[in-house]
């Protein structure tokens, strides 16, 4: 469950742009399902991704949360109360903080990212259980980013521009190292959504692994399909894990910038 929430946020970014697209007003909204022999399809959390903008000592800045929780009928055996958000510069449409808070059972951990971009660095801090926070400075390149700001990074691709079987990098930012994401477009395909519809998408696959190119080995491989239009919603994800399958997908949006064209009615 902690896997699919934190892959649901960062994973779906696996495309290599030049900009990102945010929209204040949008909200994108996930269910998190499990399915094995015993489980046809059980929907145990959900992921919510808001997009706002503030003004602070008039600056205007964009502020995205993601949320993760278990559905009540699981809160009893396992609660999951997890929030990610980034502060965003929109004139640079780069991030400039990034902050976690994730309560697990009695699990706790905590997370801090500032970057400066200026000078190609990122400063981090973290703690786990309460305990003293641990404090990093890495080097950074404009492809190394926190899970959120990936999630965003598709939005702004040239669809058309995708090669079908070609291979690429992207890096992200986690507490102490900068863990790659090797992705593969795979090709257009039509997807069908749980309680939402067939759509058109662009289909990838992705793998996450160390900074040195060595990759985990269990649920590390995703299948991604994002919506083929100028919106770029991600709309299902899918891993296998030792015993089944865990996947995420959209429930409900609003706010987009633009039509939802990807939607077959």
């Amino acid at each position: 469950m902690k896997r699919l929430i934190l892959a649901l946020l960062l994973l779906f970014s696996c495309t290599s742009l030049l900009a990102q697209l945010y929209h204040p007003g949008e909200v994108l909204n996930y269910r998190i399902g499990y399915r094995a022999k015993m489980f046809p399809n059980t929907e145990v959390g959900a992921v919510d991704i808001t997009t706002t903008s503030v003004t602070e000592n008039g600056q205007e800045y964009y502020i995205v949360e993601g949320k993760g929780r278990t559905m009540p009928r699981y809160r009893l055996f396992f609660k999951i109360d997890d929030t990610y958000r980034i502060t965003v510069d929109p004139r640079e449409l780069r991030p400039l903080k990034f902050t976690s808070d994730i309560r697990e059972g009695d699990y706790f951990f905590e997370s801090e990212y500032r970057y400066l971009w200026d000078e190609g660095l990122v400063k981090t801090r973290w703690s786990s259980r309460k305990r003293p926070f641990k404090e990093k400075q890495m080097a950074i390149d404009e492809q190394s980013m926190d899970p959120i700001s990936l999630f965003f990074k598709m939005r702004a691709a040239d669809r058309n521009a995708f090669v079908e079987g070609k291979a690429a990098q992207l890096h992200m930012v986690l507490q102490d190292t900068i863990r790659t994401i090797n992705y593969r477009y795979l090709g257009r395909e039509y997807k069908k959504i749980r309680n939402m519809g067939k759509f058109r998408t662009l289909k990838f696959e992705c793998q996450l692994g160390t900074s040195e190119g060595f990759s985990f080995t269990d649920g590390t491989v995703f299948t991604i399909w994002i919506s083929d239009d100028e919106n770029k919603i991600p709309l299902y994800i899918e891993s296998p894990v030792k015993v089944g399958s865990i996947s995420g997908y959209i429930s409900g949006y609003k706010g987009l910038k633009y039509p939802l064209e990807s939607h077959i009615k």
